[in-house]
């Protein structure tokens, strides 16, 4: 039993060794001669390890176990670190940059209590701001005047608008009923019917009077020229039968020559009354009607015209109004946002307390940032630039990283027990919160090859000595398995395809097919081919068959195992029974060169299994590498010895 464990601690080792050179072949900054000497080193341990685990091996092959039935817990055991469930980050609202004045030592713990005093975390320096805060306000006061005025203007000429149009409309109205007045209503809608005031009438003007629908002051006036004529032809025919009479009455001297040439002249008067009465109609209708309907006209159309001018006119001063009412309150606006801004920028240099928690300055987890611009007091930020990280301490978390081999086993609600490196002793409970549904994208980018999930774990209850940052571990239980059969992981070999166990009888040793089931880092669950008593060696020997130089090749060219195979029982027999035998007799003619055994492990190791060797060698402490390069350098040394001797 106590070479088992020793070989438990041998494989160990081994595996340690991996991670170291996963992580060196990984890394794109060392050169081809690092590379190649870290793989040296590392075959030559490898091969004198196995041949130590030879030698011991074969001084114990009847060590045995018991297959018992037991409790089986299949866990995913990551390392990671303490950090707060909820963490407010505190940045700096000032634009540009800012000096800090004032900022409360990190560390500091805010309670409940200052934050309701209004503790102050951070003051910035605000001298330039007050400066232009008189300079604001005196803008905002001249831009609120202008804005007033512009208002005033805009509303004036909004009623002297409606003034002017309605007087326009006035003159349009009164124009029309001058032309109706006229013509007539009938005649006068008739003829503007479908004219709009603005355009030249069409048709004749002189055909109106003979209208029977002409009314108005134009018919009056026709008519009164009509009666004139009448009139004086009557006349003129009364002077004319007196004219008849008094020349036969002078014929017979009744009456004198004066009075003949009295009635002569009285009826030469009528005639020219008659003549010019005609006249008189005759100017009317060539003249004064045509020269009257086109006035009449031309004056209403011109009311028309002027009321499409006063309407353009009103829309233009009301634009320019509106404008200047618009640009004056866009001024107004930005001054006083402006004043408001400088204001709240002012404010803004003083940072309270908005919620409790653990001070922890911005640049503390940033190496760069922490030697070139520091949170300190005579620093500068920027705006948005986060000055410290408020972390509620009440509630923490574990955040691990889980390898893509077991992210799939991993999920929200499994419980989980955590341990933090400066509390060993203290165990945490709590549960899987969740898993990123993506990988990593920062570890990616340091390695391509490793794929590494973020995965949040509670931590249940309140405790005052947990601080964010601390380094932890997290056992996460995956799956329990109550009263099955198990037995340890070294005692399943991979023989031709299949899983054996050696079985101790009466008889001596037995090769037996079994059938496993989960599995964890020291146990294999036996589903079938054992029975509870049963005894099975703890070291399954290693088979010894000629393998020729082809078969060697055709071997090489088999497809590497999937991660989970390749954690499976028997995984490493199944690699003894790719190497050649040694025919007795010439152990020492074919012993292999110094590291080539080693080499053929490593070559052996899937890209994931290499990964998984990586995660798990920067897991391992400083003193832990320490002792692995110091190892690897005696090694070496004793390796360069036995070539010399």
């Amino acid at each position: 039993m106590t070479n088992s464990i020793k070989k438990q601690g041998e494989n160990a080792f081994i595996n340690k060794l991996r991670n170291l050179l996963g992580m060196i072949t990984s890394s794109r900054q060392l050169t081809v001669f690092v590379v190649l000497a870290a793989i040296i080193l590392l075959a030559l341990l490898i091969s004198i390890l196995m041949r130590t685990g030879r030698s011991s091996s074969s001084g114990a092959n009847l060590n045995t176990f018991t297959a018992r039935r037991d409790d089986l817990a299949i866990t995913v055991t990551e390392s990671g670190s303490i950090k707060a469930r909820n963490t407010i980050d505190i940045k700096s609202e000032v634009e540009g940059q800012a000096t800090i004045i004032s900022i409360v030592p990190e560390g500091t713990y805010i309670s409940q209590k200052d934050t309701d005093n209004g503790k102050v975390l951070v003051e910035l320096d605000s001298s330039n701001l007050t400066e232009q805060l008189a300079q604001r306000e005196i803008d905002f006061v001249s831009a609120e005047a202008s804005y007033a005025e512009a208002k005033e203007n805009f509303d004036i000429q909004l009623k002297q608008n409606e003034s002017d149009i309605t007087e326009a409309e006035l003159k349009v109205k009164f124009a029309l009923m001058d032309f109706e007045k006229y013509l007539g209503e009938i005649v006068a809608n008739r003829f503007t019917k479908d004219i709009n005031p603005a355009q030249n009438p069409t048709g004749g003007i002189s055909s109106l009077l003979e209208d029977p629908n002409l009314g108005g002051a134009a018919l009056q006036k026709l008519n009164e020229l009509l009666d004139n004529i009448k009139l004086a032809e009557s006349r003129l025919e009364r002077a004319v039968d007196t004219l008849n009479w008094t020349r036969k009455l002078r014929e017979k001297e009744y009456v004198s020559d004066t009075e003949l040439k009295a009635d002569e002249l009285d009826v030469q008067s009528l005639k020219i009354q008659k003549e010019q009465t005609g006249m008189d109609l005759e100017l009317f209708k060539r003249y004064d009607f045509p020269k009257q309907v086109e006035q009449l006209l031309s004056d209403y159309r011109e009311a028309g015209r002027e009321l499409e001018r006063t309407q353009a006119r009103a829309r233009s001063k009301l634009a320019q109004a509106e404008a200047r009412l618009k640009s004056s309150k866009a001024q107004f606006d930005m001054k006083k946002e402006r004043l408001e801004k400088t204001k709240r920028q002012i404010s803004a240099c003083t940072i309270k307390a908005p919620a409790p928690g653990l001070v922890v300055y911005s640049s503390s987890g940033d190496f760069w940032r922490r030697r070139d611009r520091p949170i300190e007091e005579g620093g500068t930020v920027y705006e948005r630039q986060t000055i410290i990280e408020l972390p509620d301490t009440s509630e923490m978390i574990a955040e691990i990283s889980v390898h893509e081999s077991s992210v799939d086993k991993v999920k929200p609600g499994q419980k989980a027990t955590i341990t933090v490196d400066a509390f060993p002793d203290q165990k945490f409970n709590g549960e899987v919160l969740k898993v990123a549904p993506l990988p990593d994208p920062q570890r990616g980018w340091l390695s391509p090859d490793l794929k590494v999930y973020a995965t949040q774990v509670s931590i249940k209850g309140s405790f005052n000595f947990l601080k964010p940052g601390m380094s932890a571990k997290v056992e996460i239980l995956v799956e329990q398995l109550d009263g099955v059969i198990i037995v340890p992981v070294q005692v399943v070999a991979n023989r031709e395809g299949k899983k054996v166990c050696y079985c101790l009888t009466t008889r001596g040793t037995e090769q037996r097919e079994v059938r496993t089931g989960s599995f964890n880092d020291t146990f294999v669950q036996i589903t079938d081919g054992l029975q509870v008593g049963e005894e099975v060696l703890m070291n399954p020997p290693r088979l010894t068959v000629p393998t020729t130089l082809a078969q060697t090749k055709e071997d090489s060219k088999e497809p590497q195992k999937a991660e989970n195979e390749s954690r499976r029982p028997g995984r490493e027999r199944a690699d003894d029974e790719k190497r050649p035998k040694r025919v007795q007799g010439e152990e020492k003619e074919r012993e292999p060169k110094a590291g080539s055994a080693g080499m053929e492990r490593f070559q052996n190791l899937s890209e994931e299994e290499k990964a998984k060797l990586k995660q798990r060698f920067e897991n391992m402490s400083d003193e832990e590498k320490k002792k692995i390069m110091a190892k690897m350098r005696e090694e070496f040394k004793q390796q360069g010895q036995a070539k010399q001797d």
